[in-house]
């Protein structure tokens, strides 16, 4: 069984790279952002709390992410192990999170702040069905059009410059300690972000001595998350 963490800014693919070793590994993907935009998208009581949230360029508070990837992980449905991302939000979780998982490794994708700005303006979001575009790695065929249903592209609406350099200081804010607690149990991996998903994964599969299977993804990448 394989336990792993992932984690890096917005911007630096770690919702891609989870997506990779879920799919080479038969592993359970515990997204965070995915259950956060199922409710959103699904007009629930959990989504309508989330969006005042997400419009006002501020992180979803750590009690309710707490709730969320506990009650997930307590489905116990991940027979191979599971890929955890978004999550744990501060060193108090991570301290917790330790004492009931015993986690194999923590993999940290590396990504400058300029190199995530510009990934994340350059994302958009159907409004229609909800898929995800990037205009640099996941362009749809027709400018504004979405693939799959046609419906149109827009930024997200807290897609700003501003909110998003407050979402990334509050990341490294958190993630510091979180990183550090993690590294004192010499559990961290650290990769480059700058990359291309394929080269990223490699890497991965590389620092944790796991078979390189090419690309399992069955869904197209687009280094936004």
């Amino acid at each position: 069984m394989r336990k792993f963490v992932i984690m890096g800014p917005q911007g630096s693919g770690k919702g891609t790279q989870a997506k990779r070793l879920r799919d080479a590994f038969d592993l359970v993907h515990v997204s965070v952002g995915d259950i956060f935009r199922w409710n959103v998208q699904s007009h629930t009581k959990l989504g309508a709390h989330i969006r005042r949230y997400v419009d006002a360029g501020e992180l979803v508070p750590d009690e309710v992410v707490g709730q969320i990837v506990r009650a997930r992980l307590d489905e116990h449905d991940w027979n191979f192990g599971f890929v955890l991302d978004g999550f744990p939000r501060n060193e108090r979780q991570a301290l917790f999170f330790l004492e009931t998982f015993d986690i194999d490794a923590v993999i940290e994708i590396a990504l400058s702040e300029t190199a995530a700005m510009e990934r994340i303006l350059s994302r958009r979001l159907c409004k229609r069905c909800g898929l995800d575009y990037n205009l640099i790695y996941h362009r749809p065929a027709r400018p504004g059009t979405c693939d799959v249903c046609g419906g149109a592209l827009e930024s997200r609406s807290d897609d700003t410059s501003q909110a998003i350099r407050a979402r990334l200081d509050e990341y490294h804010v958190q993630a510091g300690p979180i990183l550090d607690l993690f590294g004192r149990k010499e559990l961290v991996v650290s990769v480059d972000g700058t990359r291309g998903p394929d080269d990223v994964h490699r890497e991965i599969c590389d620092k944790l001595d796991l078979p390189f299977t090419g690309n399992p993804v069955r869904e197209r990448a687009d280094n936004s998350d």
